[in-house]
């Protein structure tokens, strides 16, 4: 099982949000580069990267950071926030990103995510964030109609690499994950299931790693790291085991 360190953007720093509200980020360093790199050193061969702004902007924004931690890192990394055109996803993938996460286009431009899977083969992670069972769009900001498990299903047969889920109301909280869930979706859905939102501690990679033959292929964790909560180098171990 895959730990995912993550690095969420917002205006260059790298930031935490409390349920996806940008009023209030909490800023953790100025240097996202230099915070890659100290992920690498405590073993991380996966980041997460988000660029905040970019997901409520439709775009990219944060690209600067972005190319300084490709730059910076020799892993692989993950990379969502504002990718709903297909020249944003060839200029990541050129970059030398290894997966995108695409969320919102999910929902509202299906058929954008399946050409972009096809074209590049378990390139495209699909983002499906809950709130209250449904899912959550434009940077968590909007509440669909559409129950999470109907999105998953959409992308089964697309060539999509893995679906990353995500419980809005606990992310950034510390209130650990929602196992329960993220399994539940797993067991839906013929597709590997990322985890994330609400890590609190180890013994949420552990429970996650007990149900890893479920389909969960990862998990990724920020707030808990950043605050002392989670040593990321026992994480890692733990994973994989």
């Amino acid at each position: 099982m895959i730990v995912f360190p993550a690095i969420d953007l917002k205006a260059g720093q790298v930031v935490r949000l409390a349920e996806g509200d940008m009023a209030s980020a909490t800023v953790y360093a100025d240097d996202p580069a230099a915070q890659a790199k100290a992920f690498q050193e405590q073993g991380a061969g996966f980041l997460h990267v988000v660029d905040l702004d970019g997901a409520f902007a439709g775009k990219p924004e944060n690209a600067e950071a972005v190319e300084a931690i490709v730059g910076a890192f020799d892993g692989h990394i993950q990379l969502g926030g504002g990718i709903r055109e297909r020249g944003t996803v060839e200029r990541w993938f050129d970059l030398g990103v290894s997966r995108l996460v695409i969320g919102t286009a999910a929902l509202k431009d299906p058929d954008f995510v399946k050409d972009m899977a096809k074209a590049w083969p378990g390139g495209i992670v699909v983002a499906v964030d809950a709130r209250g069972g449904m899912v959550a769009t434009d940077g968590w900001a909007e509440t669909s109609d559409m129950p999470v498990v109907d999105l998953a299903r959409r992308f089964e047969d697309a060539g999509v690499a893995s679906l990353l889920f995500t419980d809005v109301g606990r992310d950034g909280l510390l209130k650990g994950c929602n196992i329960d869930a993220t399994v539940d979706l797993a067991r839906s859905v013929d597709l590997p299931v990322i985890a994330s939102g609400g890590v609190k501690g180890i013994d949420d990679i552990h429970m996650l790693k007990l149900q890893e033959d479920a389909g969960i292929e990862g998990v990724i964790t920020g707030r808990a790291i950043y605050d002392g909560r989670l040593d990321l180098a026992t994480a890692i171990a733990m994973g994989a085991r």
